[in-house]
């Protein structure tokens, strides 16, 4: 019985693992952390697009005595794409703006993620607005590759 439980577990445990990959994008940058977002950030600026804010988890996590690899969350949006997506759900405003996290891993490698806009799509059952998800999905992809330098 405990290895049949423990065998579930682990399938489960699969399964959430993929489930979640499949909603993220990511990405191996040739950049550190920092560059990484700075190059989004250029890129956004390019765009006429003003980040909203930028977080950097291992300065938080220092400041309490913990360590963590550089991790750097930078924050935008487009209220001409957005504020549609609000229109037909307005919960879809949990994960708007638009955020890409970039993390390096215990290898040393550096990545960039962000939410697939299909998988905002399906989360909050909005069928009405593909042009604003295939906008949304180009422009996450090309201001990624910027900063990744792909």
């Amino acid at each position: 019985m405990a290895m049949r439980l423990a065998a579930a577990a682990v399938i489960l445990s699969l399964f959430a693992s993929s489930a979640l990959a499949e909603k993220l994008v990511t990405i191996e940058s040739k950049h550190s952390v920092k560059e990484s977002l700075d190059r989004l950030t250029a890129a956004l600026d390019q765009r006429g697009i003003k980040p909203v804010a930028r977080v950097d988890h291992a300065a938080g996590a220092k400041a309490v005595g913990m360590e963590l690899p550089p991790t750097e969350i930078l924050i935008f949006g487009n209220p001409k794409l957005g504020t549609p997506l609000m229109q037909a759900n307005p919960e879809v405003g949990i994960d708007l703006p638009m955020k890409v996290l970039a993390w390096q891993d215990k290898a040393g490698k550096v990545w960039v993620a962000y939410t697939a806009p299909d998988a905002l799509k399906a989360r909050y059952d909005i069928a009405d607005r593909d042009e604003g998800f295939k906008a949304m999905a180009a422009a996450l992809q090309a201001l990624t590759q910027a900063a990744s330098g792909q």
